[in-house]
């Protein structure tokens, strides 16, 4: 039977009409096809590197899955380069927003305990203040520490800030029980994994006469009960705190200049979480606070960008070594909200 001349002519421009639709769905299909398994190949190779495994294959699929979702997030931030620091997948890749509030963070939010009202550093002018500081280089810092999955942030704040205190006045440097204020600091506010407030810790470390040294009641990682015997030993003590003038940057530079300060912050927001190095400089961070740091010097970089130098509680392959620079000199409530509430023992 034969064609008709416009029969054919339709199928044959119908054919030319549908043949490249069809191959540019097949070439897009196949791009998304070669796009996961790099992407699968990715997440292999950083399990390997951070020593991940899971229980199962969909265990495995559904941490594949925030995986991809937090790497094009960091990928988008570094291709953009119009940041003062670059994001890493570090070892917080493959957990969700709330798994990592609850397990790296953990300042709470209340109203602080009240300090002596008084601030030191008020008459200080900072012409004569040293133009940086770093009291890692004057022996005040112990080595960077690790809250694993407790949400302790605040007792890892507050020890670092008593264990520079206490090497400025006696000229040693100990190594301070975070764990003792986990277990023993637990009225109120504070209450070990699940929270607490630097201000309550320098309330609870002065009434009780002193912290125990790290050796003698060593992190434990876990809320456990208070064991007195352990911490029967005094290795420092406070007889209190002060608080720096809220969002008062030259009054937090005074501080540091002196001693190193606690600094509550926005830790969870992702430009802070997978932070790798840089100068960070707060775009996408707002000022929540729900972390707790260490601010143990400042300084200017090579570019002029005057920062800040926080140490953290999320070990050395974290940020520098576990160290984040912050920008300096910002108005207001500072980047992430680190200038709203510091504090320091006294």
């Amino acid at each position: 039977m034969s064609v008709s001349p416009l029969i054919l002519a339709v199928l044959v421009v119908g054919s030319v009409c549908t043949a490249p639709r069809t191959l540019a769905a097949r070439e897009l299909a196949g791009e998304d096809a070669a796009a996961d398994a790099v992407m699968a190949a990715r997440h292999e190779k950083w399990m390997a590197q951070h020593g991940r495994t899971y229980k199962d294959e969909a265990e495995k699929a559904r941490r594949l899955e925030i995986f991809r979702a937090n790497a094009k997030l960091i990928d988008s931030f570094n291709a953009a380069g119009e940041n003062g620091h670059r994001l890493a997948t570090n070892r917080f890749a493959d957990l969700t927003d709330e798994e990592f509030r609850a397990a790296r963070t953990g300042y709470r939010r209340p109203l602080p305990a009240a300090g002596s009202g008084r601030f030191r550093y008020e008459n200080l002018s900072l012409a004569d203040a040293p133009q940086s500081m770093d009291w890692r280089r004057m022996g005040a810092v112990t080595g960077v520490k690790d809250q694993g999955s407790c949400g302790c942030c605040w007792a890892f704040s507050a020890v670092a800030a008593v264990e520079g205190l206490n090497k400025i006045r006696t000229g040693r440097l100990v190594s301070l029980s975070e764990q003792e204020l986990v277990d023993c600091d637990v009225y109120g506010d504070d209450q070990g994994c699940d929270g607490g407030l630097m201000d309550n810790a320098f309330s609870f470390i002065a009434a009780r006469g002193g912290l125990a040294s790290e050796s003698a009641y060593p992190y434990r990682e876990e809320d456990g009960s208070c064991r007195s015997s352990a911490a029967a030993v005094r290795a420092a003590s406070i007889r209190g705190h002060e608080d720096v003038p809220a969002n008062n940057e030259a009054a937090l530079a005074a501080a540091v200049a002196h001693q190193p300060v606690s600094v509550a912050i926005n830790g969870a927001d992702y430009v802070f979480r997978f932070y790798d190095g840089g100068v960070l400089g707060g775009t996408g961070c707002d000022t929540e606070l729900n972390h707790a740091i260490t601010a143990v010097g400042y300084g200017t970089a090579s570019d002029g960008t005057m920062y800040w130098v926080m140490k953290n509680s999320w070990g050395t392959s974290w940020g520098e070594g576990g160290y984040v620079r912050i920008r300096r000199g910002v108005r207001g409530k500072g980047v992430c909200g680190l200038a709203k509430l510091p504090s320091y023992p006294v």
